[in-house]
């Protein structure tokens, strides 16, 4: 296991309605209390140390951080810039966004490089596989 996803025990007092809010939520999701209760927690410390990113939930049900009040993962963000060679004023005029939203993004890959990284690869499994159902098909009707 990697040092950030390391379990510890740790016993914390809820109020009453938060144990019933947490309740409620797990109830709809597909996550037990604890895995929700562990998501809801890093994602709200993780938010409060970078205001200007938020999680959202993909098509294909992962969450992953985006700038707030857009649609754009970090993820795509820190490839655009990788490809820009990290020329921050042309990534943010390619994507008409401010420049404080493109240095949210880099600051964030900052802090959480790992599980960036390793979103960025799994979407490019997806996007591989995804391309090639697509050449099948159109191989079988031409």
């Amino acid at each position: 296991m990697s040092e950030g996803t390391q379990s510890v025990q740790r016993s914390f007092r809820l109020s009453a309605r938060t144990i019933e809010l947490l309740d409620n939520a797990a109830s709809t999701s597909n996550e037990s209390r604890n895995a929700l209760a562990e998501r809801l927690l890093a994602e709200a410390l993780s938010t409060d140390q970078h205001p200007l990113i938020r999680f959202r939930e993909g098509a294909a049900g992962r969450r992953e951080p985006a700038i707030a009040g857009t649609r754009l993962l970090v993820r795509q963000v820190v490839a655009q810039l990788k490809g820009a060679g990290n020329d921050v004023q042309s990534v943010a005029e390619s994507l008409d966004r401010p420049i404080r939203e493109i240095r949210a993004a880099m600051s964030y890959y900052a802090e959480f490089r790992t599980e960036i990284d390793a979103a960025s690869r799994w979407a490019t499994t997806i996007e591989e596989a995804e391309r090639s159902r697509w050449e099948r098909e159109q191989a079988a009707f031409t």
